[in-house]
């Protein structure tokens, strides 16, 4: 299966998921115009992806700094999505990482927490020198 990536611009997240390495990240700001057109191929490939998986650990970085609110539904569609196949056996992780001053992501990080049930959801923290440092 090949690689699904999309360069970051102004108002969209960079999305690169890697099946080879196992490397699955988003990063970046989420406020596009029509988030269901941005993300619709996001979704696709990850359906293609689970079709194809066979239960190998899944861990997805995600550093949103900041986002709207058609942005934070397409969060939980797309966690919806990883509980379910988490459901159905598969080891999925997702790591929510937010700025130690960016108290809204943290509490949104935690709001998406409680509406999963079978993924692992980790909140981690990071300073400007840790991210200076690549951690």
């Amino acid at each position: 299966m090949t690689r699904f990536s999309v360069q970051a611009t102004k108002s969209s997240p960079r999305i690169d998921f890697d099946p080879q390495s196992m490397s699955f990240e988003i990063k970046g700001e989420s406020y596009p115009e029509n988030c269901g057109t941005f993300y619709s191929p996001m979704f696709e490939w990850l359906e293609r992806f689970f079709d194809k998986s066979n239960g190998e650990r899944m861990e997805i970085d995600m550093e949103i700094l900041y986002f709207n609110s058609s942005s934070s539904k397409t969060f939980m569609d797309l966690f919806d999505m990883l509980d379910e196949q988490a459901d159905r056996g598969k080891n999925i992780v997702v790591n929510w990482r937010y700025h130690e001053e960016n108290e809204s992501a943290m509490e949104c990080g935690e709001e998406f927490m409680e509406d999963v049930s079978n993924i692992k959801f980790n909140l981690i923290e990071f300073t400007d020198q840790q991210r200076q440092e690549g951690i």
